[in-house]
């Protein structure tokens, strides 16, 4: 499994002690310590020793950076430190980072900054007044710059326990949070899928409402209608009389002699036959315009009485139920 790897940063000999007790948490912690002195910087012969530790931050997750009051082995690329680099590396890759001050140091940091521009004074916490400068320098950062003060190792501790036990209660609020996140994902998709159907329908309807027409065309009442009397199990679709006397031709029926005073002059009859009945299929003509072509009904405005079947069996009349087709 993986495990987050922290970066101990900090000048050696003055807080070797300091380092071992970390290391000793870290790993007591579930997480990977990378520390020079413990052979976790692994060297090539190709850089400069101090490009591999700046190559090993950018492989952790977490910096602890720890300024006490040496100032440490100088870089050769910058004019600072090489733990200074470190830290400096760490914030340019936006990873996370702890800073810890040495409280005497952090003390004399406040004396500096009210004397920084007289020369030649001498600090009894720092070998470098350099060690200032650069606390100042992090100071003045936007983000991602926390400095907590310490006297001992016990302290930089419950300061991380306390910050990795928040990370881990965020994380935890984050995934109980992504189901949530995933549904207004969802909502905000179909909010935009409707928002591009107004739009183009409002568009069409500038043109006659042809594409509202279209759509409840397509689903207009009397197929579902025709479907449920014919039992028919595929789609059925047509837009004008021509049309569904095609559909009805191939399902057998002919269409009857209209009479006038017939009780069913206000409809379109047609009529099949089988050895023992007469089917006598009804559709009201008024569905038509006058140039038979298919009105347009939602299924509130619909009529199910607009489609009858009748079934006639030696001059009696029966129900639509239990058709041949």
């Amino acid at each position: 499994m993986a495990r987050p790897r922290v970066f101990v940063s900090s000048t050696f000999y003055d807080l070797k002690y300091l380092r071992a007790d970390l290391e000793r948490f870290i790993k007591e912690f579930g997480y990977d310590a990378v520390l020079n002195e413990k052979g976790n910087i692994p060297y090539g012969s190709e850089e400069k020793l101090e490009d591999y530790c700046y190559r090993e931050v950018d492989n952790t997750d977490i910096l602890i950076a720890i300024i006490g009051g040496r100032y440490g082995s100088e870089s050769e690329k910058e004019p600072y430190s090489i733990t200074q680099m470190e830290i400096k590396t760490a914030h340019k890759l936006g990873k996370q980072v702890y800073i810890f001050i040495d409280k005497s140091v952090l003390s004399e940091y406040r004396m500096f900054l009210l004397n920084k521009d007289i020369e030649n004074i001498r600090y009894s916490f720092v070998d470098d007044v350099k060690i200032f400068s650069f606390i100042e320098e992090i100071e003045a950062l936007s983000h991602n710059n926390p400095i907590s003060p310490f006297e001992n190792s016990q302290e930089i501790i419950f300061f991380l326990r306390e910050q990795w036990a928040g990370l881990f209660q965020r994380l935890l609020q984050q995934q109980s949070k992504l189901g949530e996140s995933k549904t207004l994902e969802n909502i905000n998709a179909t909010t935009q899928t409707l928002n591009k159907l107004v739009n183009f329908l409002t568009e069409e309807r500038k043109n006659s409402d042809t594409a509202i027409k279209e759509i409840l065309l397509s689903n207009h009442p009397v197929f579902q209608r025709l479907r449920d009397v014919t039992n028919t199990s595929y789609r059925i679709f047509f837009t004008n009389t021509e049309e569904l006397e095609q559909w009805l031709k191939a399902r057998q029926f002919a269409e009857k002699e209209f009479v006038e005073y017939d009780d069913f002059a206000n409809f379109h009859e047609y009529k099949t036959e089988s050895n023992d009945y007469v089917y006598y299929l009804n559709i009201q003509r008024s569905i038509f315009d006058e140039n038979d072509k298919l009105k347009v009904y939602t299924q509130s405005d619909w009529n199910d009485e607009w489609v009858q079947l009748i079934k006639e069996s030696k001059g009696i009349t029966i129900s639509e139920d239990d058709l041949p087709f």
